[in-house]
């Protein structure tokens, strides 16, 4: 599957507001919790609960949402298939950033224990 400039486009002007709802419906209907989600999203990016609601709020875009998160240093460690994509070899920076956050969750929903989520 190539990676197109339209693609790294629309992933950048999507709003981080309109697709939370999404990854918290994900992680319920597989029984994590609302605080997983947020300990696995502030392990990623820095942001704690009430920035992430400030973020929220204000229909920050995905690249307003990574421009002002703290990566973890170990965030390279994320790697796998995520929509069809290899994490690992995308080369745009915000669209590989956004694949990393959604690995995380998908690992989340599928049951992985926290300490391999977070690459402890």
């Amino acid at each position: 599957m190539s990676n197109t400039a339209h693609h790294d486009e629309r992933i950048a002007e999507m709003t981080f507001a309109s697709v939370y709802p999404h990854y918290l419906n994900k992680v319920e209907k597989k029984g994590r919790t609302q605080e997983e989600l947020h300990q696995v999203i502030e392990w990623l990016t820095g942001y704690n609960s009430k920035q992430l609601q400030g973020l929220i709020d204000r229909k920050a875009t995905f690249e307003e949402f990574f421009g002002g998160a703290k990566m973890h240093p170990n965030a390279h460690l994320i790697t796998g298939l995520i929509c069809g994509y290899r994490v690992e070899e995308i080369e745009n920076p915000l669209t590989q950033k956004t694949r990393y956050l959604d690995k995380l969750v998908d690992e989340l929903a599928k049951g992985k224990k926290m300490e391999k989520i977070l690459r402890t």
